[in-house]
C-alpha cells in the first residue's frame, strides 16, 4: 500500500510539474465559455424557417413567421436551399409537412413547431417530445460531445507525455529494480489519469447543465466517463511501450482519434448511419454517455461485462507491453 501510495504521489507531482491539470483547467474553461456564450446563444437563434403553399387560402390565422410560397416548385427551392426548413402544402385544403428528413425527435419538433405556427388561432398544443428545455438539450448534447473528445485526447496524449519523458528520464530503469510489484506502477498511472477524468467530467457538467440537474445524472455521467476513461488511458500506456517515440505515437494517435471519434458522430449526430456502426466500441461508449446525461442509464449487464472484459483485456496487454520494456531498461 506504501508502494502504491508514494507511486501515486510521484505521479501527481509530474502531472503537476507537467502543467497537465493547468491545461485541463484551461479546457474547461474554454469549454464551458464556448457552452454558455457561443454555442447556446447561436443555437437559441430560429432554427427553422417555415414556407407556406395555400393557394385556395384555405389556411386562417397563420403566424407572420410564416413564408408564403406561390408554387410547388418555389417550396422545393425553398427547401433545397434551407435543409432544416419546414414546408406546408395545404393545396387540397389539408396542409401536408414537407421536409427533408434528420433525426426522429428533431422533425417530430419541426412538425410541431410548423403546426403552431399554422394553427395560431386555434391554440395548437405541441407534442412533448422530451422533458429538456431546447437549451438544456443543447447544453447536454455539447457538455456530452466535448467531455467524449477530451477524454479521447487527455486519456491518450496525457498519459504518454507522461511515459515518454519518464522513460527519456530513466524512470522505468529504475523501478525494474526497485523491490515492489510492478503491475503497481500501471495502476497508479491510469488511477491519476481517471480521477483527473471524473474531476473534470463532475464540473463540467456542474457548470454546463446546473447543479440541479447535475445532481440527478452525475452519478450515471461518471460512470461511464471511468469506462471512456480506463480504455484510453490503457490504450495510451500500451502504444507508449510499444512505440519508438513520440513521433510514431502521433501518427498512431490521428489514426485511432479519427477511429473512434468520426464515425461515432456521424451516426450519433446526423442523418449518416452506417450498418457496421453496431460493432464499433466507442459508439456504444458515446451513447451510453449521452444517455446518461439525458437521464436514461444503461441498464443491460451484457454492456457493463463487455467492457469490463475489454478492460481486462487491454490491462494484461499493457502489462506485458510494460514488463518487455523493463526488460530492455533492464
Amino acid at each position: 500500500m506504501w508502494n502504491f501510495c508514494s507511486l501515486f504521489k510521484n505521479d501527481c507531482q509530474m502531472m503537476l510539474a507537467g502543467k497537465f491539470f493547468l491545461v485541463a483547467f484551461g479546457s474547461l474553461m474554454i469549454y464551458t465559455l464556448f457552452i454558455n456564450f457561443g454555442y447556446v446563444n447561436f443555437m437559441n437563434a430560429e432554427l427553422y424557417n417555415v414556407y407556406l403553399f395555400d393557394p385556395k387560402g384555405t389556411q386562417q390565422g397563420i403566424s407572420e413567421l410564416i413564408y408564403p410560397v406561390t408554387s410547388l416548385e418555389e417550396l422545393n427551392m425553398a427547401l433545397s436551399t434551407d435543409a432544416n426548413g419546414v414546408g406546408i402544402d395545404a393545396s387540397s385544403g389539408t396542409p401536408d409537412i414537407v421536409f427533408y428528413f434528420g433525426s426522429e425527435k428533431a422533425d417530430n419538433h419541426r412538425t410541431d413547431y410548423a403546426l403552431s405556427l399554422l394553427r395560431q388561432g386555434s391554440q395548437y398544443t405541441a407534442q412533448i417530445v422530451g422533458e429538456n428545455t431546447p437549451e438544456l438539450k443543447q447544453r447536454k448534447e455539447m457538455s456530452c460531445e466535448l467531455l467524449f473528445i477530451e477524454i479521447i485526447a487527455v486519456g491518450f496524449l496525457g498519459i504518454a507525455a507522461v511515459l515518454f519523458k519518464e522513460k527519456q528520464m530513466g524512470v522505468i530503469r529504475v523501478h525494474a529494480v526497485l523491490p515492489f510489484h510492478k503491475n503497481l506502477f500501471i495502476v497508479s498511472k491510469i488511477m491519476v489519469f481517471l480521477l483527473s477524468d471524473l474531476i473534470f467530467a463532475a464540473l463540467m457538467t456542474v457548470l454546463n447543465v446546473g447543479f440541479h440537474e447535475a445532481a440527478g445524472i452525475l452519478p450515471d455521467v461518471l460512470v461511464q466517463t471511468t469506462i471512456l476513461s480506463l480504455i484510453m488511458a490503457l490504450m495510451g500506456f500500451g502504444c507508449t511501450m510499444l512505440l519508438k517515440d513520440f513521433r510514431q505515437f502521433s501518427l498512431a494517435y490521428l489514426v485511432i482519434a479519427i477511429f473512434a471519434a468520426t464515425p461515432v458522430f456521424l451516426s450519433a449526430n446526423t442523418s449518416v448511419k452506417m450498418a457496421w456502426i453496431g460493432w464499433h466500441p466507442f459508439y456504444h461508449v458515446y451513447m451510453g454517455l449521452k444517455n446518461a446525461y439525458f437521464g436514461m442509464p444503461v441498464t443491460n449487464p451484457v454492456y457493463y461485462l463487455f467492457f469490463a472484459c475489454g478492460i481486462a483485456i487491454l490491462f494484461q496487454i499493457v502489462q506485458k507491453a510494460f514488463h518487455k520494456e523493463m526488460g530492455k531498461e533492464g
